[in-house]
């Protein structure tokens, strides 16, 4: 699909969205807007807990240095390194595409994963609305969803998510890998900071919709010691389900890690990050497994070590337990389509 370059694109820093966000950006924002054929991703992989997915854009400002969906850039002509960060795509059509497809007979209301690739909530999303007008069609439609996210600008939409939890299902699992600011600023440099990230968590759990947090991913020698802080920072603001995830340094991604961590970490510090990386990837030297069903998890008496330090904290306070990202996607659908008769009330 082509897209177009755009001018003058939306301020997502203007004084009616800045209560979202945080300091504008260092480097130029390029915007281009499409108009996307589909909008519904159909996902096969067993290692995700859900068939479809929505992602209105394609880049992502929050710049994460580890970022799996770096490479997919690649795919439109861009780079997966700075192009991703910085050249991002709206699909600005993607509120009726959803709409079209939950009035096909052949849609059955089943579970949709909000940030399956790309952030929903990535600052453009501020100006854009994007997320919004599609959560508002699932709420209208009553179709069962489950976001994934970085960012404070959910926060906005803390309405539309209560109707959903009211009326149909939904849960929000906010991303919190490290529990130092400063840390995560230096990793993940575009994303709402951790201690606003809790205040999310505390801000949506207060609405009634049901939350989470994913510690994802797990960086070894760099964010494992944080596991107890944020399950139990994340439990007092309201959450009750929790996953993590090994990091993946696909491709692309494990230069564009590299590059990060030697620009921000001593040097130290990097080796033993990289060592302890190879070592949870089976010590064969390697720094990632693309494998179904070992791509999210590591290997050997570490990482086993890491899932007895979640799971110890994770029922001391009584998370839910398994992986929890998928917004239980095999309970009955709450899915209906509105009739005439159903809008005059």
């Amino acid at each position: 699909m082509v897209s177009r370059p755009i001018s003058n694109p939306p301020n997502p820093w203007a004084s009616s969205h800045v209560e979202w966000l945080e300091e504008p950006p260092s480097a130029a924002l390029e915007v281009r807007e499409e108009q996307a054929k589909s909008i519904l991703s159909e996902n096969d992989s067993p290692d995700v807990g859900f068939r479809w997915s929505v992602n209105p854009y394609r880049g992502c400002f929050h710049a994460c240095a580890y970022c799996y969906a770096r490479p997919s850039h690649q795919y439109l002509g861009f780079g997966a390194g700075t192009d991703f960060d910085r050249k991002i795509v709206v699909k600005t059509n993607a509120p009726e595409l959803l709409r079209a497809s939950f009035g096909k007979p052949s849609w059955q209301g089943e579970l949709i994963a909000f940030s399956g690739d790309t952030d929903c909530y990535q600052p453009l999303e501020a100006s854009y609305g994007i997320t919004r007008r599609c959560l508002e069609i699932c709420a209208e439609f009553r179709n069962p969803v489950t976001i994934i996210t970085k960012s404070a600008v959910i926060r906005r939409d803390v309405d539309v998510l209560a109707r959903l939890a009211r009326e149909a299902r939904v849960r929000v699992m906010v991303s919190i890998p490290f529990a130092r600011d400063e840390l995560a600023r230096a990793i993940e440099p575009g994303a709402s900071a951790p201690s606003r990230r809790f205040d999310t968590l505390r801000i949506l759990a207060d609405a009634g919709v049901p939350t989470g947090v994913a510690i994802a991913p797990i960086i070894p020698g760099l964010n494992d010691p944080d596991v107890p802080e944020i399950l139990e920072r994340a439990h007092a603001a309201g959450a009750r389900h929790a996953f993590i995830i090994m990091l993946r340094l696909p491709g692309e991604v494990l230069p564009v890690f590299r590059e990060r961590i030697a620009a921000e970490l001593a040097p130290e510090r990097v080796r033993k990050i990289e060592h302890a990386i190879q070592e949870l990837r089976g010590g064969t030297g390697t720094m990632n497994d693309s494998r179904f069903g070992a791509r999210f998890r590591g290997q050997g008496p570490r990482w086993r070590a890491i899932e007895a330090l979640f799971d110890l904290h994770r029922r001391r306070l009584g998370f839910a337990s398994g992986r929890e990202d998928d917004g239980d996607a095999a309970a009955p659908t709450t899915f209906r389509r509105p009739t005439r008769q159903l809008g005059l009330f």
